[in-house]
């Protein structure tokens, strides 16, 4: 059993063949699909797919790119999402992206970072944290806010070991995805090593960093087996201890019975 615990099925590279490639994913064994909000509509798209697919679950929230021009009824809108449908079990993808310079201004961010961890808080959710280039911000903003006693996972992870470790420590779980595949991944593979098997979930971030060999194409849960092999390799371990340990941990994470 796969689980995936973040995509975004919900984007227009799926609308020629969505139903189609959900249930293939079901098919190969990809048990439970976690779909994740980037904005207001694909988070009120998140809700739809998790109640029409049996395997969909989602989050909703709004990433740190999409921040400029969120309201408070936004934020309303949000928890209302998560009211109207109990198979939406996190906030997110939430956080801190400071690697274009045209992104929304700093402290836009930091607000909008600060209400979506409140409102995790306020419904007892985990959180799905995006940080790009904003590794101290991010850490700080989490600790003022305590966000560990929410937990949830630290997307696509891109720092250091150190900074892994104190994720752990705070009990974060850590997304790893295609990226570890890549030829030039060298401190992410030194993370997989690092850290527990048993903080690690696997994600594709689909439609987006495609794993080695098929860079450059569309992502999909079908990717997966390729994330886990990396994994299972740079940890001298079967790939089926991967999978299981992972579907456990991503069960755990997002409270799915």
């Amino acid at each position: 059993m796969i689980f995936e615990t973040h995509g975004h099925y919900d984007d227009e590279r799926f609308d020629e063949d969505r139903d189609e490639l959900l249930k293939a994913c079901e098919a190969e064994g990809v048990s439970l699909i976690m779909n994740i909000g980037a904005d207001m509509r694909s988070s009120r798209a998140t809700v739809e797919l998790a109640k029409k697919y049996r395997h969909v679950y989602g989050a909703v929230g709004i990433h740190p790119s999409e921040v400029d021009g969120i309201t408070e009824a936004d934020i309303c809108e949000l928890e209302q999402m998560v009211l109207s449908c109990d198979k939406i079990k996190a906030i997110g993808e939430i956080g801190l992206d400071y690697y274009y310079d045209d992104n929304p201004p700093k402290e836009v961010q930091q607000r909008l970072f600060r209400e979506q961890l409140k409102l995790a808080e306020k419904l007892s959710l985990p959180v799905v944290i995006h940080s790009r280039d904003a590794a101290a911000d991010t850490m700080s903003i989490m600790k003022e806010m305590d966000a560990a006693k929410l937990g949830g996972v630290i997307h696509c992870y891109s720092y250091s070991v150190e900074m892994a470790r104190e994720y752990v420590k705070m009990g974060f779980y850590i997304g790893i995805g295609g990226v570890v595949t890549f030829a030039n991944s060298k401190k992410l593979k030194e993370v997989v090593c690092d850290i527990p098997l048993e903080r690690i979930v696997l994600e594709t971030d689909a439609p987006y960093l495609t794993p080695v060999p098929f860079r450059g194409k569309r992502n999909s849960a079908l990717y997966i087996p390729y994330i886990a092999e990396e994994i299972a390799a740079l940890k001298n371990i079967d790939v089926e201890e991967v999978y299981k340990v992972t579907f456990s941990n991503g069960k755990r994470l997002y409270n799915i019975d």
